[in-house]
């Protein structure tokens, strides 16, 4: 598990005290000064037809398959995300999966800190990837845990004293295992590899962290972010957002586009590691979350990403050194983490770490 290298998350504020202190003004750390780029809005958002994968006719393969997978791979290609439907994960989990992570976030901040991130540490209440006393915060709270392997579960981070938070936890992430596999297979075909593929080349399957975000108003959106802009170092993430404020933006285009949300539906994001696997043909793409100032919002970020002694790499068929030379190098996954821990979150810095580069 990612515990002793990963370097150290600065402890922060908790942003849930500051809002219930009836601050007078914003604190200068969560003041980001340039959110850049062009904001789609979101009538126009509707337009660009973002995405949406049927799941049931995706795991059902059968004659139209080579339609679906056409379907899937524009999606990751010039997307990079997209919302899947139908994907068969019952609406009573998600519902109580929600109401477990906002239960959670309603606890007392003397109770909520007994979960805090130690030094060293990325799981636990608090916030990751703040590397420096001057970096600008984000307006979020979150408690992010490694659900699978069983084995790799620190139960000191859990709160198991919560009726029924446990067992909403691991239903939820059963649900969104079954899911990526089914993901996996079709990522391998995409990748010109049998079903079990990508399975095979990680050693036997994928591990899991599930990161629960709790975003509170601003009074003033305009001057904060939720989450800094950033690509997800994971295989590919899976996200359950709140069914009724859109909070998630994709850069699309150089553009920011809103994801409204589909009530009960899923979000999936390639991360740098597929996009390294499939030699920069699926890319993952910078998202950040945005502040609502009328109502707060939930979301649950589901980590599916391979083994740390993992060697990642462009699978040979997706090089062709005519038309594809190999773009990225091979990496053990622990070393492209430890990179990405040691930066603030920022864009796509990462992956040009593990870029070839013309000598």
């Amino acid at each position: 598990s990612w515990k002793i290298w990963v370097g150290k998350s600065l402890p922060v504020p908790s942003i849930q005290e500051i809002v219930r202190s009836d601050f007078q003004s914003i604190p200068q750390r969560h003041i980001h000064e340039n959110k850049d780029g062009t904001i789609i809005s979101e009538d126009l958002a509707d337009s660009l037809e973002f995405p949406v994968i049927d799941f049931s006719f995706l795991a059902k393969g059968g004659e139209d398959e080579v339609q679906k997978l056409q379907k899937l791979h524009l999606a990751c290609k010039d997307w990079g995300f997209f919302q899947v439907i139908n994907h068969g994960v019952k609406e009573e989990i998600l519902e109580k999966i929600k109401a477990a992570v906002a239960a959670f976030f309603e606890l007392p901040f003397q109770e909520k800190k007994k979960y805090a991130m130690a030094e060293n540490e990325t799981e636990g209440y608090g916030q990751n990837f703040v590397v420096s006393e001057h970096q600008k915060h984000d307006w979020s709270g979150m408690i992010y845990l490694l659900t699978l392997h069983s084995q790799n579960r620190n139960f000191k981070f859990w709160p198991l004293s919560l009726p029924g938070f446990k067992e909403a936890l691991e239903e939820y992430s059963r649900e969104m295992q079954k899911l990526a596999e089914e993901l996996q297979a079709n990522f391998s075909v995409l990748m010109g590899l049998k079903r079990d593929g990508l399975k095979r080349l990680q050693g036997g399957g994928l591990k899991q962290g599930i990161r629960m975000n709790y975003y509170p108003i601003c009074s003033r959106p305009d001057l904060v972010l939720e989450c800094s802009p950033h690509s997800d170092g994971t295989s590919f993430t899976l996200l359950l957002q709140d069914d009724d404020v859109t909070g998630l933006q994709i850069k699309h285009n150089e553009a920011w586009v809103p994801v409204k949300p589909i009530p009960n539906s899923l979000v999936v994001n390639i991360g740098d590691a597929t996009e390294i696997q499939s030699n920069g043909m699926y890319k993952s793409i910078e998202h950040r979350a945005i502040i609502n100032e009328k109502k707060p919002r939930i979301s649950i970020a589901t980590f599916m990403f391979p083994d740390d002694e993992q060697e990642i790499g462009p699978v040979e068929t997706m090089i062709d050194d005519q038309n594809h030379p190999k773009l990225y190098r091979n990496i053990k996954y622990v070393d492209y983490v430890r990179e990405m821990f040691s930066r603030k979150m920022e864009g796509k810095a990462h992956t040009q770490f593990a870029k070839l580069h013309d000598k």
